[in-house]
Protein backbone atom coordinates (compact mmCIF):
# COMPACT_ATOMS: atom_id res chain seq x y z
CA UNK A 1 0.00 0.00 0.00
CA UNK A 2 1.33 3.44 -0.92
CA UNK A 3 0.93 6.73 0.94
CA UNK A 4 -1.68 8.00 -1.53
CA UNK A 5 -3.95 5.03 -0.79
CA UNK A 6 -3.49 5.45 2.95
CA UNK A 7 -4.34 9.14 2.67
CA UNK A 8 -7.60 8.30 0.88
CA UNK A 9 -8.47 5.69 3.50
CA UNK A 10 -7.91 8.11 6.36
CA UNK A 11 -10.53 10.46 4.93
CA UNK A 12 -13.09 7.98 6.28
CA UNK A 13 -11.53 7.26 9.68
CA UNK A 14 -11.81 8.99 13.07
CA UNK A 15 -8.17 8.31 13.88
CA UNK A 16 -5.26 8.07 11.51
CA UNK A 17 -4.60 4.49 10.50
CA UNK A 18 -1.27 3.03 9.47
CA UNK A 19 -0.56 0.47 6.79
CA UNK A 20 -0.39 -2.23 9.47
CA UNK A 21 -3.91 -1.38 10.63
CA UNK A 22 -5.67 -2.09 7.36
CA UNK A 23 -6.20 -4.83 4.79
CA UNK A 24 -6.70 -3.60 1.20
CA UNK A 25 -8.12 -5.44 -1.81
CA UNK A 26 -9.93 -4.69 -5.08
CA UNK A 27 -13.33 -5.71 -6.40
CA UNK A 28 -14.99 -5.48 -9.81
CA UNK A 29 -18.33 -3.91 -9.00
CA UNK A 30 -19.99 -3.97 -12.44
CA UNK A 31 -19.31 -3.56 -16.15
CA UNK A 32 -20.86 -2.46 -19.44
CA UNK A 33 -21.62 -5.94 -20.80
CA UNK A 34 -25.02 -7.61 -21.00
CA UNK A 35 -25.61 -9.52 -17.79
CA UNK A 36 -27.60 -12.67 -17.06
CA UNK A 37 -30.74 -10.60 -16.66
CA UNK A 38 -30.42 -9.05 -20.10
CA UNK A 39 -29.29 -5.63 -18.87
CA UNK A 40 -26.11 -3.57 -19.05
CA UNK A 41 -24.79 -0.29 -17.70
CA UNK A 42 -24.01 2.43 -20.22
CA UNK A 43 -20.50 3.87 -20.21
CA UNK A 44 -21.90 7.09 -18.71
CA UNK A 45 -23.57 5.05 -15.97
CA UNK A 46 -20.20 3.52 -15.03
CA UNK A 47 -18.77 7.03 -14.65
CA UNK A 48 -21.71 8.02 -12.45
CA UNK A 49 -21.28 4.92 -10.32
CA UNK A 50 -17.58 5.67 -10.04
CA UNK A 51 -18.39 8.85 -8.12
CA UNK A 52 -21.29 7.43 -6.12
CA UNK A 53 -19.51 4.35 -4.78
CA UNK A 54 -16.61 6.14 -3.11
CA UNK A 55 -17.16 5.72 0.62
CA UNK A 56 -19.89 3.08 0.29
CA UNK A 57 -19.87 0.26 2.80
CA UNK A 58 -19.45 -3.43 2.12
CA UNK A 59 -21.73 -6.01 3.76
CA UNK A 60 -22.73 -9.65 3.27
CA UNK A 61 -25.82 -10.97 1.48
CA UNK A 62 -27.34 -7.46 1.35
CA UNK A 63 -28.18 -7.69 5.04
CA UNK A 64 -28.49 -4.00 5.90
CA UNK A 65 -27.34 -4.20 9.50
CA UNK A 66 -24.61 -2.07 11.09
CA UNK A 67 -23.16 -5.22 12.67
CA UNK A 68 -22.82 -6.65 9.17
CA UNK A 69 -20.55 -3.87 7.88
CA UNK A 70 -17.06 -5.15 7.24
CA UNK A 71 -15.39 -3.02 4.55
CA UNK A 72 -15.52 0.32 2.74
CA UNK A 73 -14.62 1.54 -0.74
CA UNK A 74 -12.03 4.32 -0.62
CA UNK A 75 -11.34 4.72 -4.34
CA UNK A 76 -12.87 3.77 -7.68
CA UNK A 77 -11.74 3.57 -11.27
CA UNK A 78 -13.41 2.83 -14.60
CA UNK A 79 -11.04 0.47 -16.43
CA UNK A 80 -11.05 0.04 -20.22
CA UNK A 81 -9.96 -3.35 -21.55
CA UNK A 82 -9.17 -2.92 -25.24
CA UNK A 83 -8.56 -6.67 -25.61
CA UNK A 84 -12.23 -7.49 -24.98
CA UNK A 85 -15.56 -6.48 -26.47
CA UNK A 86 -19.07 -6.67 -25.06
CA UNK A 87 -21.77 -8.93 -26.48
CA UNK A 88 -23.06 -5.94 -28.46
CA UNK A 89 -19.63 -5.09 -29.88
CA UNK A 90 -18.39 -2.18 -27.74
CA UNK A 91 -15.06 -1.97 -25.95
CA UNK A 92 -15.33 -3.68 -22.58
CA UNK A 93 -15.23 -1.47 -19.48
CA UNK A 94 -15.66 -2.20 -15.79
CA UNK A 95 -15.85 -0.34 -12.51
CA UNK A 96 -13.16 -1.33 -10.03
CA UNK A 97 -13.38 -0.48 -6.35
CA UNK A 98 -10.44 -0.28 -3.96
CA UNK A 99 -11.56 -1.51 -0.56
CA UNK A 100 -10.16 -1.39 2.96
CA UNK A 101 -10.92 -3.31 6.13
CA UNK A 102 -9.56 -2.63 9.60
CA UNK A 103 -7.60 -5.67 10.77
CA UNK A 104 -9.29 -7.15 13.86
CA UNK A 105 -9.47 -10.55 15.50
CA UNK A 106 -13.10 -10.78 14.37
CA UNK A 107 -12.38 -10.44 10.64
CA UNK A 108 -9.29 -12.63 10.39
CA UNK A 109 -11.38 -15.44 8.90
CA UNK A 110 -12.98 -13.12 6.35
CA UNK A 111 -9.58 -11.83 5.24
CA UNK A 112 -8.34 -15.42 4.89
CA UNK A 113 -11.41 -16.29 2.79
CA UNK A 114 -10.81 -13.28 0.52
CA UNK A 115 -7.16 -14.19 0.08
CA UNK A 116 -8.11 -17.81 -0.56
CA UNK A 117 -10.66 -16.93 -3.22
CA UNK A 118 -13.65 -18.15 -1.19
CA UNK A 119 -15.22 -14.73 -0.71
CA UNK A 120 -15.05 -13.48 -4.28
CA UNK A 121 -18.41 -12.66 -5.87
CA UNK A 122 -19.99 -9.32 -5.06
CA UNK A 123 -23.13 -7.45 -6.01
CA UNK A 124 -24.15 -3.82 -5.80
CA UNK A 125 -27.35 -2.00 -4.90
CA UNK A 126 -28.16 1.14 -6.88
CA UNK A 127 -30.91 2.96 -8.76
CA UNK A 128 -31.11 3.69 -12.48
CA UNK A 129 -33.66 6.31 -13.54
CA UNK A 130 -33.59 5.22 -17.17
CA UNK A 131 -33.93 1.70 -18.62
CA UNK A 132 -33.55 1.97 -22.38
CA UNK A 133 -34.71 -0.76 -24.77
CA UNK A 134 -31.89 -1.67 -27.18
CA UNK A 135 -34.36 -2.34 -30.01
CA UNK A 136 -36.78 0.61 -30.02
CA UNK A 137 -35.02 3.07 -27.69
CA UNK A 138 -37.98 3.63 -25.36
CA UNK A 139 -37.41 4.25 -21.67
CA UNK A 140 -38.98 1.25 -19.94
CA UNK A 141 -39.15 3.15 -16.66
CA UNK A 142 -41.78 5.37 -18.31
CA UNK A 143 -43.22 3.48 -21.29
CA UNK A 144 -43.63 -0.26 -21.78
CA UNK A 145 -42.66 -1.86 -25.07
CA UNK A 146 -43.15 -5.27 -26.65
CA UNK A 147 -39.47 -6.23 -26.77
CA UNK A 148 -38.58 -8.99 -24.34
CA UNK A 149 -35.01 -9.14 -23.08
CA UNK A 150 -33.00 -11.95 -24.63
CA UNK A 151 -35.17 -12.31 -27.73
CA UNK A 152 -33.95 -11.48 -31.23
CA UNK A 153 -35.79 -8.89 -33.36
CA UNK A 154 -34.72 -8.53 -36.99
CA UNK A 155 -31.35 -9.99 -36.09
CA UNK A 156 -30.85 -7.67 -33.11
CA UNK A 157 -30.83 -8.93 -29.53
CA UNK A 158 -33.12 -7.18 -27.10
CA UNK A 159 -31.57 -5.99 -23.84
CA UNK A 160 -32.00 -3.06 -21.46
CA UNK A 161 -29.44 -0.26 -21.12
CA UNK A 162 -29.24 1.24 -17.64
CA UNK A 163 -28.62 4.99 -17.57
CA UNK A 164 -28.86 8.02 -15.28
CA UNK A 165 -27.77 6.44 -12.01
CA UNK A 166 -29.40 8.44 -9.23
CA UNK A 167 -27.98 6.69 -6.17
CA UNK A 168 -25.74 3.88 -4.97
CA UNK A 169 -26.36 2.21 -1.62
CA UNK A 170 -23.95 -0.59 -0.83
CA UNK A 171 -22.02 -3.52 -2.22
CA UNK A 172 -22.14 -6.99 -0.82
CA UNK A 173 -20.38 -10.33 -0.76
CA UNK A 174 -22.82 -12.96 -2.01
CA UNK A 175 -22.62 -16.73 -2.06
CA UNK A 176 -24.53 -17.37 -5.29
CA UNK A 177 -24.66 -14.37 -7.62
CA UNK A 178 -27.77 -14.19 -9.79
CA UNK A 179 -26.28 -11.92 -12.42
CA UNK A 180 -22.86 -10.85 -13.53
CA UNK A 181 -23.16 -7.10 -13.11
CA UNK A 182 -25.49 -5.11 -10.93
CA UNK A 183 -28.95 -4.86 -9.45
CA UNK A 184 -31.33 -1.99 -10.09
CA UNK A 185 -34.95 -1.11 -9.69
CA UNK A 186 -37.26 -2.39 -12.39
CA UNK A 187 -40.22 -0.25 -13.35
CA UNK A 188 -42.98 -0.67 -15.87
CA UNK A 189 -45.65 1.55 -17.32
CA UNK A 190 -49.01 1.58 -15.54
CA UNK A 191 -50.95 1.46 -18.80
CA UNK A 192 -51.70 -2.20 -18.25
CA UNK A 193 -50.11 -3.78 -21.30
CA UNK A 194 -46.76 -4.35 -22.92
CA UNK A 195 -47.28 -2.77 -26.34
CA UNK A 196 -45.80 0.42 -27.70
CA UNK A 197 -47.35 2.60 -30.38
CA UNK A 198 -47.40 0.72 -33.65
CA UNK A 199 -46.05 -2.51 -32.09
CA UNK A 200 -48.17 -5.49 -31.07
CA UNK A 201 -46.91 -7.97 -28.51
CA UNK A 202 -47.60 -11.63 -29.24
CA UNK A 203 -48.84 -14.01 -26.58
CA UNK A 204 -45.39 -15.40 -25.78
CA UNK A 205 -43.95 -11.91 -25.29
CA UNK A 206 -46.80 -10.82 -23.00
CA UNK A 207 -46.41 -13.98 -20.94
CA UNK A 208 -42.65 -13.41 -20.70
CA UNK A 209 -43.20 -9.82 -19.55
CA UNK A 210 -45.76 -10.96 -16.97
CA UNK A 211 -43.32 -13.58 -15.68
CA UNK A 212 -40.69 -10.86 -15.30
CA UNK A 213 -43.17 -8.78 -13.30
CA UNK A 214 -43.87 -11.73 -11.00
CA UNK A 215 -40.14 -12.13 -10.34
CA UNK A 216 -39.88 -8.41 -9.53
CA UNK A 217 -42.82 -8.67 -7.12
CA UNK A 218 -41.23 -11.62 -5.34
CA UNK A 219 -37.96 -9.74 -4.93
CA UNK A 220 -39.67 -6.60 -3.63
CA UNK A 221 -41.70 -8.67 -1.18
CA UNK A 222 -38.57 -10.47 -0.02
CA UNK A 223 -36.78 -7.23 0.80
CA UNK A 224 -39.93 -5.88 2.48
CA UNK A 225 -40.69 -8.89 4.66
CA UNK A 226 -38.39 -11.81 4.02
CA UNK A 227 -39.04 -15.24 2.53
CA UNK A 228 -42.54 -15.69 3.94
CA UNK A 229 -43.67 -12.39 2.43
CA UNK A 230 -42.08 -13.36 -0.89
CA UNK A 231 -43.87 -16.73 -0.90
CA UNK A 232 -47.22 -15.06 -0.17
CA UNK A 233 -46.70 -12.45 -2.87
CA UNK A 234 -45.78 -15.16 -5.38
CA UNK A 235 -49.03 -17.02 -4.70
CA UNK A 236 -51.03 -13.80 -5.13
CA UNK A 237 -49.24 -12.85 -8.34
CA UNK A 238 -49.65 -16.26 -9.93
CA UNK A 239 -53.36 -15.66 -10.67
CA UNK A 240 -53.12 -11.99 -11.65
CA UNK A 241 -53.30 -10.43 -15.11
CA UNK A 242 -50.85 -7.82 -16.37
CA UNK A 243 -52.76 -4.82 -15.01
CA UNK A 244 -53.08 -6.42 -11.59
CA UNK A 245 -49.38 -7.35 -11.54
CA UNK A 246 -48.37 -3.76 -12.31
CA UNK A 247 -50.67 -2.48 -9.55
CA UNK A 248 -49.26 -4.97 -7.03
CA UNK A 249 -45.68 -4.11 -7.95
CA UNK A 250 -46.42 -0.40 -7.57
CA UNK A 251 -47.93 -1.01 -4.14
CA UNK A 252 -44.71 -2.70 -2.98
CA UNK A 253 -42.65 0.16 -4.41
CA UNK A 254 -44.80 2.77 -2.66
CA UNK A 255 -44.61 0.95 0.67
CA UNK A 256 -40.83 0.80 0.35
CA UNK A 257 -40.32 4.41 -0.73
CA UNK A 258 -39.66 5.64 2.80
CA UNK A 259 -36.94 3.07 3.43
CA UNK A 260 -33.29 3.88 2.99
CA UNK A 261 -32.99 1.07 0.51
CA UNK A 262 -36.38 1.67 -1.09
CA UNK A 263 -36.87 -0.79 -3.92
CA UNK A 264 -33.31 -0.76 -5.18
CA UNK A 265 -33.13 -4.53 -5.04
CA UNK A 266 -30.90 -6.95 -6.84
CA UNK A 267 -32.03 -8.55 -10.06
CA UNK A 268 -32.87 -12.23 -10.13
CA UNK A 269 -31.71 -14.97 -12.43
CA UNK A 270 -34.03 -15.77 -15.31
CA UNK A 271 -34.15 -19.41 -14.27
CA UNK A 272 -36.61 -19.91 -11.41
CA UNK A 273 -34.80 -23.12 -10.49
CA UNK A 274 -31.86 -21.12 -9.12
CA UNK A 275 -31.20 -21.26 -5.40
CA UNK A 276 -32.86 -18.90 -2.97
CA UNK A 277 -29.77 -16.68 -2.77
CA UNK A 278 -29.74 -16.42 -6.56
CA UNK A 279 -33.30 -15.08 -6.48
CA UNK A 280 -32.21 -11.91 -4.76
CA UNK A 281 -28.59 -11.17 -5.52
CA UNK A 282 -26.12 -10.71 -8.32
CA UNK A 283 -22.41 -10.38 -9.01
Amino acid sequence: MDNEQLEKINKFTRRELTADDVYVFSVILCDNDIDRDGECFSDDALEELKKLFVGKTGISDHNASSSNQNARIFDTEVVTDNTRTTKYGSVYKYLKGSVYMVRTDENKSLIAEIDGGIKKEVSISCTAAQRICSVCGCDKSKTACAHVKGKIYNGKQSYTILRNITDAYEWSFVAVPAQVNAGVTKKFSSDGDFTSKGVSADVDEIEAAAAELRRDIRRLAFFAGGKSAADTASLMAEKMNTRQLIALKKSFENKSSGSRFGVEVQLAAENDAETENADFSMK
